[in-house]
């Protein structure tokens, strides 16, 4: 069940991002000061929002999950001897 209401969600998030770069077609230039990228509205916002949610969780498992696993790790070797 619980499967199932993860699928469900996650289709209706990709269909709400469809419709959001659907309603948002006007044409956009993102220049990268290197290279321009030529895209729609909506699927620039998406994009963005996609990255900044990538960088935020790869930022969070340097800064922190690693260093705990590592602080982990360690307690639990000196424990078992």
């Amino acid at each position: 069940m619980q499967v199932f209401l993860q699928v469900l969600l996650a289709l209706a998030f990709v269909a709400a991002g469809v419709l959001f770069g659907a309603f948002n077609p006007q044409p956009v230039i993102v220049d990268f000061h290197l290279f321009q990228w030529h895209a729609g509205l909506g699927v620039a916002l998406l994009s963005a929002l996609l990255l900044g949610a990538v960088l935020g969780g790869v930022a969070v498992s340097v800064g922190i999950v690693w260093p705990l696993r590592r602080r982990l790790r360690k307690l639990a070797r000196a424990s078992a001897s």
